[in-house]
């Protein structure tokens, strides 16, 4: 039963908020598996997992519109190829099938497989039937549907090998933030959030910012030392000084804070540790172009998405605002 399924996703939300010293080494080895998944963005990603996905009164509400299975009469295997930019990125995708009632095969990401495999193992140890219905395989033939997230590249391969099946794909994406120059400090600082936060590798980070004619970039890379301390990260370092090199022998104008490389793109899409910025006099052509672009996945700013919130998407929030619920529901 769907109720059922609630108690076991709350009781895992117990379990992650209990934070025992079992879990804290299986948190320390999903870092060793990825060095870009530090103990701070993992517990970053947990918190919006327990606080925005697991909350008791939002999963009844997401509860409400799903057909589930005991209703349909009728199982399907729903296959998922899970992304692994950022910690737990294909929870959302797990949590949607896994109250559906469907069986889901799932193939994750060998940059993310430490953290979901973990609790799917406790879910099953709760609930041993469990073990028929969530499987974990390099192998997805045989689903009756697909999710799969990946690159532009993979998504055309998806798009071909899933063509006669229902399916959601995913390619890239990123988002972008339109400023005023009126923000405050305390908007900014949440703008650095959206920026910095999982070294910019998620689809829901800021890489582009729109600044009017004249804009003052100084107080910007001022409150952008917030999250200075990334410098200092092997990864992240060795792609700042790459793309600085770049930059530089291209003899291309940019601006830095030594955590971040700020050049005049047009494009979306930016080189881990840059931000784009464009500067207009308009706004309105720039609005009617990002949200009739396929490339973009959300934008920030005080009459959008709040500063701070794009990497703290809630549990109605579905990707590529396709939504998982209304797939579910319609296979048949």
């Amino acid at each position: 039963m769907i109720s059922d399924r609630i108690e076991l996703l709350l009781k895992l939300k117990n379990y992650i908020l209990e934070n025992d010293t079992p879990f804290q080494e299986v948190k320390l080895q999903a870092e060793r598996m990825n060095g870009w998944f530090t103990q701070e963005f993992i517990n970053k990603a947990l918190d919006t997992i327990c606080n925005n996905y697991l909350e008791e009164s939002e999963l009844i509400v997401l509860a409400s519109q799903i057909i589930p299975v005991e209703e349909k009469n009728t199982q399907m295997k729903i296959g998922i190829t899970m992304a692994g930019n950022i910690p737990l990125v294909g929870f959302h995708d797990f949590l949607c099938v896994f109250l559906s009632g469907h069986p889901q095969f799932i193939k994750l990401s060998t940059k993310d497989e430490v953290l979901l495999k973990h609790f799917i193992l406790k879910l099953q140890e709760w609930d041993s039937s469990l073990k028929e219905s969530i499987l974990i395989s390099d192998f997805l033939k045989g689903c009756n549907a697909y999710i799969a997230t990946g690159s532009n590249n993979s998504a055309r391969y998806f798009e071909k090998y899933f063509a006669n099946y229902p399916h959601i794909i995913r390619r890239n994406r990123s988002s972008v933030a339109i400023l005023t120059g009126e923000e405050t400090t305390e908007e900014l600082l949440a703008l650095a959030d959206d920026i910095y936060m999982y070294f910019g590798l998620g689809c829901r980070n800021v890489t582009q910012i729109y600044v009017p004619k004249g804009y003052s970039f100084e107080p910007l890379l001022q409150i952008f030392k917030k999250y200075e301390a990334l410098q200092h990260h092997n990864k992240y370092r060795n792609n700042i000084d790459y793309n600085l090199a770049v930059f530089i022998l291209n003899q291309q104008y940019y601006m830095s804070n030594d955590s971040l490389l700020m050049i005049e793109n047009d494009s979306i899409f930016s080189a881990i540790g840059v931000l784009h910025y464009s500067f207009y006099t308009e706004l309105q052509p720039i609005l009617t172009s990002l949200q009739t672009s396929p490339d973009v996945q959300a934008i920030i700013g005080r009459d959008y998405i709040p500063f701070g919130k794009a990497q703290l998407p809630s549990l109605f929030d579905f990707a590529d605002g396709v939504n998982t619920i209304e797939f579910l529901n319609n296979l048949n």
